[in-house]
């Protein structure tokens, strides 16, 4: 099947996101399902894998309702499906809303707000990390005491690392909370709070798991990468088969603990865990696809079409999840490594004549003003890489291969003379 398949059931999709990151998803649903969007602009890039669109504010649950009844009195719609942070509760909503198949809304909203997750995760005995609510100065200060050096400051409801630091000290009390504050105000998630966890040593991982009724499958397990601290910027991301063993299965049990604690029973999610000294604890529960081209990765590295699967779900159907490769696909970041404005961005010809560079993606243009993290968060990025291999530690060698082979020349000069001035 193509895009625009005129006899496939037809899927209400909440939010395209950026055609960089969610653009391969789109295209993979289109081969499989009649897509409906509801998004905030008219479509531009999004057009020829539509059947048909609405714009709509994508935060006001009412007008989605409407658009909804809209399009259902032209299709026949099998489900409903986001694969964004902001808008999973509403997605979700909508679902129970046409009676199609979907999570609990309760349980989306409490993995929305980190405070209420880890409330369920004490409740079920969840490995997870102490944890306080902070509203004020004064919060963070007993957070702090109670806690201990080094903990991690971030807002209850944002996304992608925004606002997340670590904190080693108490003359750095100050300055975080600001820079925590900050990322809420920016995210306008404000009004949920903000939130200190104990520190979680260790690597990270994801396990992505896909939900039928109750029924939990461990499809992936993500490999990540974090940049320097005290921030947790992801730079990289690596799936391999061969890298599961006895701790990540453990991850997989903490993992499917945690989403019952959640009460989410069906769909996708997206489960961030620290493997710690003392065993896998939960970071948080995302009720969505991963983001960063994730299920690219695992596509990849293992033949599992998570998209697939979570349309699957979305309109009843079982999922295949059946593995049919057993490589590696990783996927890295390129960031500034000064604050300026960028002059020129370029890829060495490997990039293009390589098969085991899968794409290599510029992602800002001259002129633009660039930072290192955190100053933009993820729109600081200038370019990423996916490459594939055989063995995982090939894939890690290919890929610092790749990303030495984009330059970026940044003026700083003037950035300088401000500065100074």
């Amino acid at each position: 099947m193509t895009a625009r398949t005129p006899n496939a059931p037809a899927v209400l999709l909440i939010g395209a996101g950026d055609p960089l990151y969610r653009g391969y998803a789109l295209k993979r649903l289109a081969t499989r399902y009649r897509i409906l969007l509801l998004d905030a602009v008219p479509p531009t890039w999004q057009e020829p894998y539509l059947t048909a669109h609405r714009a709509v504010d994508l935060g006001d649950l009412t007008a989605l309702r409407a658009a909804t009844d809209d399009l259902a009195d032209r299709y026949e719609i099998g489900g409903v499906l986001s694969w964004g942070e902001f808008t999973a509760a509403h997605a979700a909503a909508l679902a129970a809303h046409l009676q199609t198949e979907g999570p609990a809304v309760v349980a989306v909203r409490a993995c929305r707000n980190k405070a209420h997750a880890r409330a369920a995760f004490d409740t079920h005995n969840v490995p997870s990390a102490g944890w306080a609510p902070v509203s004020g100065s004064d919060d963070l200060r007993r957070a702090a005491a109670r806690l201990g050096y080094p903990f991690v400051l971030k807002p209850a409801a944002a996304a992608g690392s925004a606002g997340v630091i670590r904190i080693d000290r108490p003359t750095d009390l100050d300055a975080a909370y600001t820079f925590t504050t900050g990322a809420a105000d920016s995210h306008q998630v404000a009004s949920a709070g903000l939130v200190a966890e104990e520190y979680l040593d260790g690597p990270e991982i994801s396990v992505e798991v896909a939900m039928n009724h109750g029924e939990y499958t461990a499809a992936a397990i993500t490999f990540k990468t974090l940049g320097e601290p005290p921030y947790f910027e992801e730079i990289g991301h690596l799936v391999a088969p061969a890298l599961r063993g006895p701790a990540t299965d453990e991850a997989e049990r903490v993992a499917i603990r945690a989403l019952r604690a959640l009460g989410l029973a069906h769909g996708v999610a997206h489960v961030e865990i620290r493997l710690t000294s003392t065993g896998p604890r939960i970071i948080e529960v995302n009720p969505r696809l991963g983001g960063d081209l994730i299920p690219h990765l695992v596509r990849l590295a293992t033949g599992i079409d998570l998209v697939a699967a979570a349309a699957d779900l979305a309109t009843g159907r079982t999922p295949d999840l059946t593995a049919t490769r057993d490589q590696a696909a990783a996927i890295g970041f390129l960031y500034p490594h000064t604050t300026g404005h960028l002059r020129k961005l370029t890829a060495e010809t490997v990039l293009t004549t390589s098969p085991w560079c899968e794409r290599a993606v510029l992602e800002q243009q001259p002129g633009a003003r660039v930072a290192p993290p955190p100053a933009a968060g993820l729109d600081s990025r200038l370019a990423h890489v996916v490459v594939t291999a055989a063995t995982p530690t090939q894939a890690r060698l290919r890929l610092d291969h790749a990303l030495a082979a984009i330059h970026a020349d940044i003026d700083a000069t003037h950035i300088t003379k401000a500065v100074a001035a």
